[in-house]
């Protein structure tokens, strides 16, 4: 692609929402940070992904954003809702997907120290959580809630970016 094809799939990029996540008042905080359009449509993996016109065509990019408001969140994934969230991981890497792993309010520091208010020991915490970035190849990013509606829409708008810049696409 020549970089003026670059530039007009990227100034059609819009963010698709999962139907799944529920449209609070934080959630509609973070819609507003988004600097591109937004649609809620259901996505096989992740929370957050993009769609871009390609040819006439809208065409999704193969990278979505898993989002947990806190490490209490998260912890659940790798405890009580471990099925559900291992399935999910398989389903991006069946696809070829690239996972981010967005979690608000988080640090690595409190995830290592214990430093959240569920059960789940720290140690095992770690353990998962670094397994799972060499299993699954999931990126984990962890920023304050109120930069998180910024940072997906960056995420998104750069892996289309790169992947069209490399001949991902046409």
């Amino acid at each position: 692609m020549t970089p003026f094809e670059v530039e007009d799939c990227l100034s059609t990029m819009q963010i698709i929402v999962d139907t799944r996540e529920q449209p609070s008042e934080r959630a509609k905080r973070r819609y507003k940070d988004f600097s591109v359009p937004y649609v809620r449509q259901k996505l096989d993996y992740g929370d957050y992904s993009a769609e871009f016109l390609l040819n006439g065509s809208l065409t999704r990019i193969k990278a979505a954003i898993e989002r947990k408001m806190d490490l209490d969140e998260l912890s659940s994934c790798f405890t009580h809702d471990r099925k559900r969230f291992k399935a999910e991981m398989e389903r991006a890497a069946a696809d070829h997907g690239t996972m981010y792993l967005l979690v608000e309010n988080a640090t690595w520091e409190n995830l290592i120290s214990g430093k959240y208010r569920t059960r789940f020991n720290e140690t095992a915490f770690f353990h998962s959580m670094t397994a799972w970035i060499a299993r699954y190849g999931i990126r984990p990013i962890f920023c304050k809630s109120e930069t998180s509606g910024k940072l997906i829409q960056e995420i998104l708008y750069r892996e289309l970016k790169e992947r069209l810049e490399r001949g991902d696409y046409g």
